[in-house]
């Protein structure tokens, strides 16, 4: 009899991670109201299902491995993964969520028809053919990149940067062309050769060195130039890259020195010869989390460049990649929390605790309710940022994509580590543990700080916040963007009426992530008075906005409505 198990919670297993998410399906509704969703609905299912989860567990648990030399002395410089990480890079390539914005199919409306075959002709892994390129499909793309984090995020390190580096190739003409197919190619192609002979391939980017960190300035890696050929420019690189994600990607854009400043370029690790390039991978970096994925220390040893861009203009042309993989740091936290949310219901709605399941207990529901708003205002904001690389023509989303990138990495991102702190709390010693089911709550925990560091940290954010508002009229645009929710909350209100003016006078720093939470703020509470229901914008106005709320979640008022909170977040 002591070994008898009982209450004790069936893991959150099989299940379809799309259909069971409310708050993301309204916010598609809303930001792209004609999209047709069955191919998510398809990669959802696959999300949940036990095989897929039970790759995502393999892939970090065995880590990847790197082999410096072969046994010959030769050296190799490849990384070995298990053949769990190469199953889910297999389905995030299939899926599109490296590249489909770029596929080159683009359609002038959105596509409602799931005829379209992917850009190379072959049929999606992941359930029915792939959609044409559309108008949406930023927010088609984004919606899977969330949905996808709820599986395993570390895989998605090659797949944002492929996604961010492809339209940057576009400044060198003749490799774009030769590349372009091969980077939106829905094929996954592992193997360490030529990329003609290829398949499929991905990017990866080095930019930081262990001088400089987020000062790019500082670097030191030298472009010494060597003639030219069909690529155009060529250049010899000596240096090294402190952090360089996802060595085992088959190009990359890299930060160097050239003779007229710091410049961008193009470093493939087979040359065109056949030959490997002379980037030497150096160890594999111990991380925190992100242990699927990896990270590493590089040098350049006279390894051959191909300038992209003009040289002198290597930080611009890196900014415009780095906005793209800012969105993915916000839709990537987005997703955990939905994950860390979806598992603590899952987990209290089946425990027993003191006579009754501990949904039902009191602070137990306010918790619960208070991380789903979160969670739900999180995915609003992060879907809203999408949308507006949609329509990047247009004067306004022009204007919110300057905004709100580094409002959303800020304080999604910020919020991500608190949030997933509280909701391993609520499964207790079973979310400390690395093993089983829940066990993924540890590993949500430890990958958390990642997207908050990434990409630029937090007082990087505030200041490219800063650098936004001097461009154009910021204030005019945030207005715009509040204005559908005017009248709906008071505390919205005064909040709304205040930031303009805050806006118009931010000329220094010390404030400058107190603004970027605070408009974080105001644009969740008037998106969510457009997406969700009105108990959800009340709770959220009321708590975050009016101040009845305490300083940690389970701390909202009396009177809301929990219940409705935590049904419309409920995973089955």
């Amino acid at each position: 009899m002591t070994h008898d198990v009982f209450n004790q919670p069936v893991p959150l297993v099989d299940y379809n991670v799309f259909e069971t998410n409310r708050p993301l399906r309204d916010a598609l509704t809303f930001n792209a109201p004609s999209l047709a969703t069955a191919e998510l609905s398809a990669l959802g299912a696959r999300l949940g299902s036990a095989e897929m989860q039970s790759h995502a567990r393999l892939a970090n648990v065995h880590m990847p491995v790197l082999h410096s030399h072969d046994r010959f002395g030769r050296r190799v410089d490849q990384v070995e993964f298990h053949p769990g990480y190469h199953e889910l890079m297999k389905l995030s390539v299939s899926a599109g969520l490296h590249g489909t914005p770029w596929s080159g199919d683009v359609a002038p409306t959105l596509v409602t028809s799931r005829t379209a075959l992917p850009p190379e002709g072959a049929a999606s892994a992941w359930g029915g053919p792939a959609p044409k390129r559309a108008a949406s499909a930023h927010v088609l793309r984004a919606a899977g990149f969330m949905l996808f984090t709820e599986l395993e995020p570390s895989t998605l390190c090659p797949i944002s940067m492929t996604y961010a580096v492809t339209p940057a190739l576009r400044s060198n003409a003749a490799i774009h062309a030769d590349w372009a197919p091969k980077l939106t190619s829905r094929e996954y192609d592992p193997a360490l050769k030529l990329f003609s002979e290829k398949t499929g391939v991905t990017m990866g980017m080095g930019m930081t060195e262990k001088q400089g960190g987020s000062d790019v300035r500082a670097n030191t890696t030298q472009a010494a130039p060597d003639g030219s050929d069909g690529w155009g420019q060529r250049y010899r690189l000596t240096g090294h890259k402190w952090f360089f994600s996802a060595p085992m990607c088959d190009a990359f854009l890299v930060l160097a020195q050239a003779p007229a400043g710091l410049s961008c370029f193009f470093i493939p690790r087979v040359l065109p010869d056949g030959s490997l390039n002379a980037i030497r991978i150096q160890r594999l970096k111990d991380k925190l989390g992100n242990k699927a994925n990896a990270s590493s220390e590089v040098e350049f040893e006279n390894a051959s460049a191909w300038l992209v861009g003009d040289e002198g203009r290597g930080v611009p042309q890196i900014l415009e990649m780095g906005t793209m993989t800012r969105l993915d740091c916000a839709l990537g936290t987005s997703g955990l929390m939905r994950q860390a949310l979806a598992i603590a219901l899952n987990h209290c709605a089946q425990r027993q605790a003191f006579g009754k399941a501990l949904m039902a207990q009191p602070l137990m529901r306010n918790v619960l309710a208070d991380l789903a708003l979160e969670s739900e205002a999180a995915t609003a904001l992060s879907m809203r940022l999408a949308r507006a690389f949609d329509h990047n023509t247009d004067p306004h989303e022009q204007a919110m994509a300057r905004l709100l990138t580094p409002v959303a990495k800020f304080w999604i991102c910020k919020r991500g580590s608190h949030f997933a702190q509280e909701a391993m709390e609520c499964l207790g010693g079973n979310g400390y543990v690395e093993e089983g089911g829940e066990g993924i709550m540890a590993r949500i925990y430890r990958e958390m700080p990642l997207n908050s560091i990434w990409e630029g940290a937090g007082n990087i954010m505030a200041l490219d916040l800063l650098r936004a508002l001097r461009k154009g009229d910021a204030a005019a645009a945030l207005a715009h963007e509040l204005a559908p929710a005017k009248g709906a909350h008071p505390a919205l209100d005064r909040m709304a009426s205040a930031l303009p003016a805050r806006v118009e006078e931010m000329a220094t720093e010390i404030e400058a992530r107190r603004l970027a939470q605070d408009v974080a703020l105001a644009v969740q509470a008037a998106l969510l008075y457009q997406t969700a229901p009105p108990a959800v914008f009340g709770a959220f106005c009321d708590s975050r906005l009016a101040g009845n709320w305490g300083q940690a979640f389970g701390t909202l008022g009396a009177g809301l409505d929990l219940d409705a909170l935590i049904q419309r977040a409920m995973p089955q």
